[in-house]
């Protein structure tokens, strides 16, 4: 059983890449729904991570796709450590939704 998480709790930050910045700018023009790219917490589910998305930009989430990453190993010297472990969620939005600006929700 997934555990309660408050809506910014969910959503951790958006993930800014040449990717992301390509799919949302090639999907707003398109008669698909725009694409955003959020950093999520790791136990999120897709029904949380919609509605956290709905909730904070007001808008219709069409679909979800998740991946979960594996910290990288990292090595100074001869100490070992690990990066975060940490999973990313593409959100599509439904054709006809408003342009969501990340910064409009903060």
């Amino acid at each position: 059983m997934k555990k309660d998480l408050a809506v910014w709790d969910v959503l951790k930050s958006p993930v800014i890449t040449e990717k992301s910045v390509w799919l949302r700018e090639a999907t707003e023009e398109d008669e698909r729904g725009q694409i955003l790219t959020f950093k999520v917490a790791r136990e999120a589910s897709k029904e949380q991570i919609r509605n956290a998305v709905e909730e904070v930009f007001g808008v219709k989430v069409a679909k979800i796709r998740t991946m979960s990453y594996k910290g990288k190993l990292k090595r100074q010297g001869r100490f070992e450590g690990r990066r975060a472990a940490w999973k990313k969620a593409y959100v599509t939005l439904k054709p006809g939704e408003p342009h969501v600006d990340y910064a409009e929700a903060i």
